[in-house]
């Protein structure tokens, strides 16, 4: 039997290693861990969730799927209840604001021991910059479409890297790497939003936009 689990949660298990012990953070009904723990590619799988009514439905989908006896189901706000023996921190489906916050909260994740998942929906420059500004490096990356949206899912490690530039903050080197089909689309989707809001901007000279918007100009003539 196989758990129902969206594109985009599929791409966030590419990156998830054999055996990897994972917390799934924000885990509403659950379907990514238990679909990691039917796959064989998790051992053991904390889900994690600050809403008790979706963490009902994930406890209720783990015995359903047969693979609760690997589960550890945490009420919890980030990370702040969950235990911290594990290797994967998945977080899905938040935006960057929350993503930053559950990082901040939990500066002992800074650590070779533990990798990042991350599947922004988002402000997602703003969670590249906060990672590059503290220490982690996105060493994949990777643009996918779901439907009628485009998402982009990251790995991270906690390891030094030089800082990312404002326009890198936009579209990583990981991502720059990928070679997924939609990239292109992808960044002209980027820059276009970009450049509206550089167009609204009253003093545009020298703002953090304009020269991200110049410098995704030429990211994009690379990636074409």
């Amino acid at each position: 039997m196989k758990a129902p689990i969206s594109t985009r949660l599929l791409a966030c298990c590419d990156y998830i290693a054999p055996g990897d012990r994972v917390a799934d953070v924000g885990c509403d009904h659950g379907y990514l861990g238990i679909h990691l723990l039917l796959t064989g590619l998790a051992s053991r799988v904390i889900a994690a969730d600050i809403r008790p009514g979706p963490l009902a439905c994930a406890v209720k989908n783990g015995k359903k799927y047969g693979v609760s006896d690997r589960m550890i189901f945490c009420l919890s706000d980030g990370v702040q209840s969950v235990p911290r023996d594990f290797d994967t921190l998945v977080c899905a489906g938040m935006g960057a604001d929350v993503m930053v916050s559950i990082l901040e909260k939990a500066p002992w994740l800074r650590s070779t021991g533990y990798r990042l998942v991350l599947q922004c929906q988002s402000k997602t420059p703003t969670l590249r910059k906060y990672l590059s500004e503290t220490g982690w490096t996105i060493r994949r990356e990777n643009v996918l479409r779901d439907g009628r949206f485009l998402y982009t899912v990251m790995e991270a490690v906690w390891a030094p890297s030089p800082a990312l530039t404002s326009g890198q903050c936009y579209i990583s080197p990981a991502l720059m790497a990928s070679g997924s089909p939609v990239l292109p689309e992808y960044i002209r989707w980027v820059r276009d939003h970009l450049a509206l809001s550089v167009r609204n901007q009253p003093d545009k000279e020298g703002s953090p936009e304009a020269a991200a918007l110049e410098e995704l100009e030429h990211i994009e003539e690379e990636a074409l």
